[in-house]
């Protein structure tokens, strides 16, 4: 396989470990409606496809409760965007309360930056855009990618293979301004904890690197990515830098 020229990152359980302060949200919201708490291990295995639907599975049924407005009740999809924008709200207060970069992740990005000063990366997440970017930003990683977008960049979400061929559309821009060919497939390599990152990537025939210290690492087994990490200190190795 050549070596990469376009590096494509999941965000949470990938770069950064945010899953108590998603947690902490969901909990929150489920407080402000009335309902008990979740275990964080299940709220953790909800986490992967976008705010709405972790909102929808800790919810469950929206039926089973009272929200205080009998118009929301009688239509629980209008209580659903309710619940959605509580999560939202919440989270974007409290969404470095505890999130951090998993050990490993500057360092490594620092490497494959000095090993191939102009490969591209870039980061694609379900979540939404800004709480994503912010982040990026208070962390220090930003500098590192040339685009970071979210689940709401784009009509649909990962797996959805929008967003990838998006990237590598406006990588190829890049390229073409330093007058390099534009992307093979084989040139492009989503990084990633879940199923989802792996199943985006197949479809727009890129390679997989699985992170198993992340959210969803389980999920990896049946996706069966290109090669796993346990560490993110490995991945300029894995990826042959």
């Amino acid at each position: 396989m050549p070596p990469p020229r376009l590096l494509v990152f999941d965000l949470d359980g990938t770069l950064i470990d945010s899953t108590l302060d998603l947690c902490n949200s969901v909990n929150a919201m489920l407080a402000h409606f009335g309902k008990p708490a979740l275990p964080n291990a299940v709220i953790a295995g909800y986490i992967g496809d976008g705010a709405a639907m972790l909102v929808r599975r800790a919810l469950g049924d929206p039926g089973d409760f009272d929200s205080g407005d009998p118009t929301a009740d009688a239509h629980p999809e209008t209580l659903i965007r309710e619940a959605v924008n509580f999560f939202i709200a919440w989270y974007r207060e409290h969404k470095l309360d505890n999130t951090g970069l998993f050990p490993g992740v500057r360092s490594a990005l620092e490497t494959i930056r000095a090993r191939q000063p102009h490969i591209l990366m870039a980061v694609l997440t379900n979540k939404p855009v800004a709480p994503s970017r912010e982040i990026c930003t208070q962390l220090g990683i930003a500098l590192f990618f040339f685009q970071n977008y979210g689940g709401n960049s784009f009509p649909t979400k990962k797996p959805d293979p929008q967003g990838l061929l998006t990237l590598i559309a406006e990588a190829n821009i890049l390229l073409a301004a330093r007058s390099e060919p534009p992307l093979q497939p084989t040139d492009v390599i989503f990084i990633g904890d879940s199923d989802v990152d792996i199943i985006t990537a197949r479809r727009c025939g890129a390679r997989t690197l699985g992170c198993t210290f992340g959210i969803a690492p389980h999920t990896l087994t049946a996706a069966q990515p290109d090669a796993l990490v346990h560490h993110a200190s490995e991945w300029p190795a894995a990826l042959g830098l």
